[in-house]
């Protein structure tokens, strides 16, 4: 496939949500991945548990720390609980996912947990200086990464931590191959940047932006986990709903014509099936977790 075709499937992938423009997770994005929140809190706990620990390895015990992308809130209240004295903000642009959020928010929190629906380097900018940012997955779709990195420093005081995390290459992402092999869909195979989930897999390049944008890389680990896409009675059924609404499969399988969609949805299954461990299906995926540090002036 034409990079310029390619383009066109991901900024048109509101049925799956992974890949998308700012006014996708605005609307129909939002409204599916907020109604899939358990699902997809649950196909990233096992990272979740190494990102949180991360995260809280470096958060201060006061201050303002920053959720980028905070979507239903999990990261925010995972760090809220390990600093309560720290205040919380969590953005993200679907307001569908920060109602989520806020609804999950319990007495305990207090006033130092909050949830925002708005653009992550506008609400920066408006609301720094932070402590601490941090992003479950949430970093790897801005347009120019350096200006976005470079945006953030600018919001961040010095000294201030930055932790996120971010999948690894494609192919160390099962998730991902399975829908390629299934849709027949082919990523593009040059080097140009292009918003998206792998778009911050190369740790090189990754640790350059940060660089140029200010920050100083203090580590990068690579963290295989298991992202869990079924569990239950069936839980083949239970991973091909959730691949259906959530992930690079889920446009393809939309968009086909029915016999295609059963073809692709029997092909999905017999995948799974491989990947079936009593009660739940765990996909081989990667991450990596970034640690960064707010250069000073001097």
């Amino acid at each position: 496939m034409a990079r310029q075709q390619w383009r066109a499937f991901l900024l048109a992938n509101t049925g799956g949500g992974i890949v998308t423009g700012g006014m996708d997770w605005r609307g129909r994005v939002g409204e599916v991945w907020a109604a899939e929140w358990r699902r997809t809190d649950r196909s990233l706990a096992d990272l979740s548990r190494h990102l949180d620990a991360a995260i809280a390895s470096v958060a201060p015990e006061r201050g303002h720390a920053l959720d980028i992308g905070c979507g239903a809130g999990v990261t925010s209240l995972a760090l809220r609980a390990a600093r309560p004295g720290l205040r919380v903000t969590g953005v993200d642009l679907s307001a569908e996912l920060v109602a989520v959020a806020q609804a999950r928010v319990d007495r305990a929190s207090g006033d130092g947990l909050r949830f925002q629906c708005g653009d992550a380097l506008a609400v920066a900018a408006a609301e720094g200086p932070f402590d601490l940012l941090c992003s479950r997955h949430g970093m790897m779709f801005f347009p120019d990464p350096v200006e976005a990195l470079a945006s953030l420093r600018q919001a961040a005081c010095d000294g201030a931590r930055l932790v996120f995390s971010c999948f690894a290459e494609r192919a160390a992402n099962s998730f991902a191959t399975l829908a390629d092999a299934v849709t027949g869909i082919a990523p593009p195979q040059d080097d140009a940047y292009l918003p998206g989930p792998f778009a911050f897999a190369d740790m090189d390049q990754v640790g350059a932006w940060l660089m140029e944008s200010g920050w100083r890389p203090d580590g990068a680990v690579r963290v295989p986990f298991d992202y869990v896409v079924g569990e239950g009675d069936d839980p083949v059924e239970d991973a091909l709903s959730f691949l259906s609404q959530i992930g690079p499969a889920a446009r393809a399988l939309a968009q086909a014509a029915p016999e295609e969609r059963r073809r692709m949805e029997a092909a999905l299954r017999e995948a799974l099936s491989r990947y079936r461990s009593h009660d739940r299906i765990a996909l081989p995926a990667t991450a990596w977790i970034w640690r960064a540090v707010a250069q000073g002036d001097g």
